[in-house]
């Protein structure tokens, strides 16, 4: 059998190793997995008692339209329910928007090096993919519009941007909104919005109303640390969302994700205390860097990408081989650097150590 040609020179998504399966190939008792940006301490307490008290109905489909969950985000970030829409964590709303909107003899405009799943999901689609390189790490925004013309559909703004994390400031994402021609979807993909520190960073949501050809992304991965249970949302106008909910899947969110995400939200204490760690967290990460020459990204986000000079699938095994487990730029666009989650404070000096001991080795100090 022949599958369409567009899947033909696509690679699923290749996830990191599992601490498991590290232990296990080096012989290793303690391992650490500082790859995929997870929150190093977890999610809400109340998330748990939630999932408990669900665990009774699992005999039972979800609600389709997740509706506590709607009514508890529509009231946190003050828009209408009908402004919403959910998936299986945000990369099923990237995929919701690209089967909504691009077909072939269309185009999307992205960064690159950027999120993947923005292409990859395009490409499923058969539309063109055009890509603007980073200009020092960030969003070259000019070059952007200027490669948008009338068969456009789609252009991403990565921001704060993975796996660089840096961020496109409110003047400039304003600016670039103003000049977007009206029939194309600008989408702001804002996973890591829960850890800017940023004062000038865009609120975007309020702009929904000035805008309507502008869609902002969200996800409950990262910050709220619900990653195994997959739950995003995308916002948008009522027009907007009408037109893609036929492109979801149906009960696209399980029950548990649902209970999990309404717990996780009503605890913004837990989620102001885990951004104010890994402000502390990148700030040992800079000074770390400073002190042994090593280049970095200033970043928004829960994670720093780090240039070392030298292949980032060496560093990447020698971290790997000493129980830590961080993502090679190779996969990402930075063959010389590599990207590392943020964790607690214990894990991050174990990270240094390590470091330390391969800059000797290597003799780059």
């Amino acid at each position: 059998m022949n599958v369409k040609k567009e899947l033909q020179g696509l690679t699923p998504y290749q996830p990191g190793k599992s601490l498991e399966e590290v232990k296990r190939q080096y012989g290793l008792t303690n391992v650490i997995k500082l790859a995929s940006n997870e929150n190093p301490y977890g999610s809400s307490p109340a998330v748990k008692e939630a999932i408990i008290k669900e665990l009774d109905r699992l005999a039972l489909y979800p609600d389709g339209y997740a509706r506590v969950l709607r009514e508890k985000v529509a009231q946190h970030l003050g828009v209408k329910e009908t402004e919403l829409i959910f998936g299986n964590g945000s990369d099923e709303v990237v995929q919701i928007i690209c089967r909504a909107f691009l077909t072939k003899g269309t185009n999307t405009v992205m960064a690159t090096p950027t999120f993947p799943q923005y292409r990859h999901n395009a490409v499923i689609e058969g539309a063109e993919i055009r890509e603007v390189p980073l200009v020092d790490g960030r969003h070259d925004l000019k070059k952007m519009l200027e490669a948008i013309d009338e068969q456009t559909r789609v252009v991403w703004v990565c921001n704060p941007n993975n796996p660089s994390g840096t961020y496109v400031s409110d003047a400039e994402f304003s600016e670039f909104l103003r000049n977007v021609p009206k029939h194309v979807l600008v989408v702001s993909d804002e996973a890591y919005y829960e850890y800017v520190t940023a004062d000038d960073y865009p609120q975007t949501v309020p702009l929904l109303s000035e805008y309507d050809n502008l869609m902002v992304l969200r996800t409950f991965s990262k910050a709220y640390g619900l990653a195994s249970l997959r739950v995003g949302y995308g916002v948008a106008s009522e027009a907007i969302i009408r037109q893609i909910e036929p492109a979801r899947e149906p009960f696209n969110t399980s029950s548990i994700a649902q209970v999990a995400a309404v717990a996780a939200l009503d605890d913004q204490a837990f989620i102001e205390a885990c951004a104010a760690k890994n402000k502390q967290g990148l700030a040992s990460f800079y000074r770390f860097c400073q002190q042994h020459g090593l280049r970095y990204y200033p970043s928004e986000a829960n994670f720093i990408l780090v240039d070392f000079g030298i292949e980032g699938n060496e560093v990447f095994q020698y971290l790997l081989e000493r129980g830590i487990i961080v993502r090679s730029g190779n996969a990402l666009g930075f063959p010389t650097s590599v990207r590392i989650t943020v964790g607690s404070e214990e894990q991050n000096e174990h990270v240094f150590a390590a470091i330390t001991q391969l800059l000797k080795e290597k003799q780059f100090v």
